[in-house]
C-alpha cells in the first residue's frame, strides 16, 4: 500500500516539476505533427518512464533489441497491464507514436507530453472514432513515424490473451510497412495481480523478426492479424516453457 501511494505521489510530483518542459516544447519548437521527435522530448520521456519502472520495482529483461527496424514499422505487442506503456516508451528503442485508450489523455500531465510524439487517443465506445484513430496511424507511418499498437484493445490482466481486433492491423497494410511483433510477460504482475496495489515485478520484453507485410492486399488482414498473435504466443510459450499439448493456437481458434 505505501509503494502504491508513494508512486502515485511520485508521479504526480515528477508531471508537475516537468509541465514547465512541456510547455516550453508546445510553444517554442512548435512541433508539427509527423516531422521527427525532438531529441530532448526523446531523452525527458524516456528517462521518466525509467523513473517509473524504477520507483514500482518493476525490473525489464530485454531480447531482440537487434530485431528492432531502422525503417519505420507498426509494432504489435500483447497488452497485460497498466505498466506496458513506460515499458514500451524506455525498451523499445527511440520514442514511437502509441494507440492508446482516450482514458489515458485524461491522466493530468500525461497527454501534454504525449502529444509530442503524435499518440493517438482511441475512444472503443465510438466505432466512428476508433476508424479515425486507425486512419491517422496509417498516415503516421505513411509519413515515416513508426507506430505501436496494442490489437487485444485492451489489458488482459492476466498471462492469457484476448483474440486480436484484426482491422487494427490494418494500416500497416494500408502503408505498405512491415509489422514487428513485441510478447510482454509478467507486466500484470506488477499491479493487475493485487487489486491495483502495486508489488515488485520481473517483466520480460522479447521483440521479434518483422513481418513483412510488402504487396500484401487488404483482404488479408484477418490472416496477417492471426500470424502476428500466433507469432507472440509462440513466444510467450516458449519464455514460459509450456508444454506443446498445452499450447494455443490461435488459427485454429479463430476459424473454429
Amino acid at each position: 500500500m505505501i509503494r502504491t501511494i508513494l508512486w502515485f505521489a511520485g508521479m504526480g510530483l515528477s508531471l508537475i516539476l516537468l509541465s514547465p518542459l512541456a510547455i516550453y516544447y508546445r510553444f517554442k519548437l512548435k512541433h508539427i505533427p509527423g516531422e521527427p521527435i525532438d531529441s530532448g522530448v526523446d531523452k525527458i520521456a524516456r528517462k521518466w518512464a525509467e523513473c517509473m519502472l524504477a520507483c514500482a520495482g518493476v525490473k525489464v529483461q530485454v531480447e531482440g533489441n537487434e530485431n528492432i527496424p531502422k525503417e519505420t514499422a507498426l509494432f504489435v505487442g500483447n497488452h497485460q497491464g497498466n505498466f506496458d506503456i513506460p515499458i514500451i516508451l524506455s525498451k523499445l528503442g527511440p520514442l514511437k507514436s502509441i494507440l492508446a485508450k482516450v482514458e489515458t489523455s485524461k491522466i493530468p500531465g500525461v497527454r501534454m507530453w504525449m502529444v509530442h510524439f503524435d499518440c493517438i487517443f482511441m475512444d472503443r465506445s465510438d466505432p466512428r472514432q476508433s476508424l479515425e484513430s486507425l486512419k491517422r496511424a496509417q498516415e503516421l507511418l505513411e509519413q515515416g513515424r513508426s507506430v505501436i499498437i496494442f490489437p487485444e484493445g485492451t489489458r488482459s490482466k492476466g498471462p492469457d490473451m484476448i483474440e486480436f481486433k484484426a482491422g487494427a492491423l490494418r494500416c500497416a497494410l494500408k502503408a505498405q510497412v512491415p509489422i514487428v511483433p513485441f510478447a510482454l510477460d509478467g507486466s500484470w504482475k506488477a499491479m493487475e495481480e493485487h487489486n491495483g496495489w502495486m508489488k515488485p515485478a520481473e517483466v520480460k520484453l522479447h521483440i521479434l523478426p518483422k513481418i513483412s507485410t510488402a504487396d500484401m492486399p487488404k483482404a488479408q488482414t484477418r490472416t496477417v492479424s492471426q500470424k502476428v498473435q500466433q507469432a507472440i504466443q509462440d513466444e510467450l510459450d516458449r519464455m514460459r516453457g509450456t508444454p506443446q499439448e498445452e499450447r494455443i493456437s490461435w488459427t485454429t481458434r479463430s476459424d473454429s
